[in-house]
């Protein structure tokens, strides 16, 4: 589910009522650990915090007109997604986050490679993704992101 919303307020704005609080303390948590440099925007329909092309003027390999993703954050028909990159291209940081996530015993984590979904907004670990957020700087992502080009 894409939306066409031009701003992060306007895209919350329009999120069903149930996920709105949900979705706007993820955001709040998601901008207050994220290492600087990364930006927050609209992105392919979705909340995306990116790498600048003032910091990384290549851009995206696959558009370099766009930023380089890092993260994101969205509204989908079932659930609340968060998109972190990372998570999906850093064995040892995606082994953390399912170590970490098993010992709040709030249920199975639903993952796939980049994408950790939360059908039940009740039981999102707020502090784990906050935390999560906190463990690569934007030079680190630009390394790890070249590195994986490279293969």
């Amino acid at each position: 589910m894409q939306s066409k919303a031009a701003t992060v307020e306007q895209y919350i704005a329009e999120l069903p009522e149930e996920r709105k609080q949900a979705v706007t303390e993820l955001r709040k948590l998601i901008k207050k650990n994220l290492p600087k440099g990364f930006k927050e925007g609209m992105s392919y329909g979705m909340i995306g915090y990116c790498v600048p092309h003032s910091i990384y003027p290549k851009g995206y390999h696959c558009n370099p007109e766009q930023p380089l993703p890092f993260a994101a954050l969205a509204s989908q028909k079932n659930f609340i997604a968060f998109y972190h990159m990372c998570v999906y291209g850093d064995p040892k940081l995606s082994k953390w986050f399912v170590d970490e996530y098993a010992k709040l015993n709030i249920g199975k984590l639903d993952m796939g490679k980049s994408c950790i979904r939360f059908k039940n907004v009740s039981k999102i670990p707020y502090g784990l993704i906050g935390e999560l957020c906190t463990k690569v700087t934007v030079q680190q992502w630009i390394d790890k992101y070249e590195k994986i080009l490279q293969r």
